[in-house]
C-alpha cells in the first residue's frame, strides 16, 4: 500500500478530503516541519509497519527559485528529480561549504525512477501540467532572494522544501520506492507573506496526487 506523507495538516488534510470522497484506499502520515521530525516520525512509522508499505509518496508546497519565465511560476506542479540536502555545512554569508561525506553520509537522493515515470504519464493522460525538477532540503527555509539564488545556482534546482531529503533518506534505509511531488506556494524572494498562495498550492498539489494515487 502507498504511504503519502506531508509535513503539516493543512497541507494533508485536502488529500485525506478527497481521498474520502473518492473511495481511495493508502496510509497517510503528517510528519512535522523540516528533516528531524520527518525523519524521526517516517522511521518510527515504518518500524511498526514495515511489510505494509510498498512505496512512499511525499506531497505538500515549496518555495520556487526565481529564474525567467522558464522557471517556477506560483502554483506550479513539480515532480522531483532529485532531493539534496542544501544547508548542512559551513554557512556563510555567501555560500554553503559542504561537510565531507563521511561524516555526512549520503546528500543527494534519485526519486524512483519507475514511480517518477508513472507519474509523469498519469499527469499527462489526466492532462494534469507537471515539471521534473531538482529540489533543495533545507533547515531553515530562505528569506531572501540573494540565498534562494546561491542555492539554485550551486544545486541547479527549482525550488526547496524542508522535509524531502529526510524521507528519501529513510526511505533508502528501508529499500522504498519514493515519489515526491510539491506545488510552488512563493517564490524565495525577499520574503512577503502578502504574496503567498499557500492554501491553493496545498488544495493543488492534493488534487494531482490523488489523481496518481487514484491510478497507481
Amino acid at each position: 500500500m502507498i504511504l503519502v506523507v506531508a509535513a503539516t495538516e493543512i497541507e494533508m488534510a485536502p488529500l485525506e478530503a478527497l481521498l474520502q470522497e473518492e473511495h481511495i484506499r493508502c496510509l497517510t502520515l503528517v510528519l512535522g516541519a523540516g528533516p528531524v521530525e520527518a525523519a524521526v516520525r517516517l522511521t518510527g512509522f515504518l518500524a511498526v509497519h514495515p511489510e505494509a508499505i510498498t512505496a512512499v509518496m511525499n506531497i505538500g508546497v515549496a518555495g520556487g527559485y526565481i529564474l525567467d519565465e522558464k522557471g517556477p511560476q506560483l502554483l506550479d506542479l513539480y515532480l522531483a528529480e532529485t532531493e539534496t540536502f542544501g544547508d548542512l555545512g559551513i554557512c556563510f554569508p555567501d555560500r554553503i561549504e559542504p561537510l565531507p561525506e563521511d561524516l555526512t553520509g549520503t546528500m543527494r537522493f534519485r526519486m524512483d525512477r519507475e514511480l517518477l515515470t508513472k507519474a509523469c504519464r498519469i499527469c499527462e493522460v489526466n492532462a494534469i501540467s507537471v515539471k521534473i525538477g531538482n529540489f533543495v532540503t533545507v533547515s531553515g527555509a530562505s528569506a531572501t532572494q540573494a540565498r534562494g539564488e546561491m542555492l539554485r545556482s550551486r544545486f541547479q534546482a527549482h525550488c526547496e522544501n524542508m522535509e524531502g531529503a529526510a524521507v528519501a533518506r529513510v526511505c533508502s534505509e528501508y529499500s522504498l520506492p519514493v515519489l515526491e511531488l510539491r506545488c510552488i506556494s512563493n517564490l524565495v524572494e525577499d520574503r512577503d507573506l502578502k504574496r503567498w498562495r499557500l492554501q491553493e498550492a496545498c488544495e493543488r498539489a492534493a488534487w494531482a496526487a490523488a489523481e496518481i494515487i487514484k491510478t497507481m
